[in-house]
């Protein structure tokens, strides 16, 4: 397994403290990517790992697993190692470890290692394909399709959605596309855009006011609660 990094973080990559381990190499392009080191296939600072070596150092992290925490894959995007990746999850659902997924939810493979996967939180940047194609640079179809058979499976979803003025900081369209579904297996959270990763990027960052006020997060909240969908905040 190719990995970036990987540390301790607590609630914010799935619940209690967790060891939290970003894979290298992404499939999209977001053009305010956080992570923008993570995008390549290929980094000189990330180490190839076995996936036995990093099993055994979870093993050996699991008493720092309180409050219901346990091991997260995030990335760059973690399918893009599908293969190691469930390997490694079976392992650990074997011996009782809680797993969460990071992912934009772009692969089918997302679908193979769904039986392993306690918590499953993901990314949903742009109801429209078009506009997804624009500022992502990919369609959004699998990411629809894979969405829509986790919230048909009844397993749990996290699903986030980033804001972002002057890219999809109307609420409407995210509320009547997820309204269309069973959504009671599901929370959506509403990230507001930040520029942690901007020095990270190599070119031309093409993001330009991007931010926006504490009270369209509310705007947010307010339309999905009202059409019955559950927000949460971490």
């Amino acid at each position: 397994m190719k990995i970036l990094q990987k540390g301790f973080n607590y609630s914010q990559d799935g619940p209690g403290n967790r060891l939290v381990y970003h894979l290298q190499g992404c499939n999209f392009a977001c053009k305010w990517c956080s992570n923008a080191d993570s995008i390549p296939p290929e980094n000189p600072n990330a180490k190839d790992y076995t996936v036995d070596e990093v099993y055994d150092e979870i093993m050996r992290s699991r008493m720092m697993f309180f409050d219901g925490g346990g091991v997260t894959f995030t990335g760059g995007e973690v399918c893009m190692q599908a293969e190691e990746l469930v390997s490694l999850l079976k392992k650990l659902k074997e011996d009782g470890i809680h797993t969460a997924v990071e992912t934009n939810a772009s692969y089918y493979s997302l679908r193979e290692a769904a039986e392993y996967i306690d918590y499953l939180i993901t990314d949903f940047k742009h109801y429209d394909d078009d506009l997804h194609r624009k500022w992502i640079g990919s369609s959004n179809k699998s990411v629809k399709e894979n969405i829509e058979y986790f919230l048909a499976s009844g397993r749990q979803i996290h699903i986030r959605i980033p804001v972002i003025h002057g890219v999809n900081d109307t609420p409407d369209g995210f509320a009547e596309y997820f309204r269309r579904f069973d959504t009671s297996n599901a929370v959506f959270e509403f990230l507001s855009y930040h520029e942690y990763g901007k020095d990270k990027w190599k070119g031309n960052y093409e993001i330009e006011n991007g931010f926006v006020p504490s009270d369209k997060i509310k705007e947010f909240t307010h339309k999905f609660n009202i059409c019955g969908m559950k927000t949460v905040v971490t």
